[in-house]
């Protein structure tokens, strides 16, 4: 990736496309998580619900703060020490988190992504992304830019490349009050 592809996927996450990229497992697909046309678009590509709810990654967690509830001190720690790095938590959602991004629940998915390119995606964009595995609903992720071409075709125009990270598997999700993990890596 180089400084020109970044500037251009921030562009286009700008004009509400959806863009791919490289994650700590899996290519992800991403858009503005304010612009509920281009997450509703993400959601058809991927023929996902809308009840399920989304993964937001950021660079940091200022980031992600406009998503989430008042934490605790002991929650506040407990993001702090996975962080950044491949654990995704389930924190309380603000009032302000649209239901287009948490579905059905009260909560909302969030990571600070370690991610280099990921990282630097967010960090050019000056907020946090939506981030859900590139791939159709029921398929397995992509973990190439080739892959993500072969399984999505056309639906995507804008590909950032890059290395997945050496996890293999998508990041663990862990509920942040209870502690209970949703999704082992």
């Amino acid at each position: 990736m180089n400084r020109w592809q970044l500037q251009q996927a921030v562009r286009a996450l700008q004009l509400g496309e959806i863009i791919a990229y490289p994650t700590e497992a899996v290519y992800g697909l991403g858009c503005d998580p304010y612009n509920a046309a281009a997450v509703l678009r993400l959601l058809q590509i991927k023929d996902r619900p809308v009840e399920k709810g989304l993964i937001l990654i950021a660079s940091d967690q200022s980031q992600l703060r406009p998503f989430m509830a008042k934490l605790s001190d002991t929650m506040q720690a407990r993001l702090d020490a996975s962080w950044p790095g491949p654990t995704t938590w389930l924190v309380p959602a603000s009032e302000q988190t649209p239901l287009w991004l948490r579905g059905q629940h009260t909560s909302i998915a969030v990571r600070v992504t370690a991610h280099p390119v990921a990282a630097a995606l967010c960090r050019a964009a000056g907020q946090a992304i939506v981030s859900t595995s590139a791939n159709l609903s029921g398929k397995r992720p992509a973990r190439s830019r080739l892959q993500v071409q072969l399984q999505l075709h056309n639906r995507i125009r804008h590909i950032l490349g890059g290395e997945t990270g050496k996890h293999s598997k998508p990041t663990e999700i862990r509920d942040l009050l209870s502690g209970k993990v949703f999704r082992s890596a």
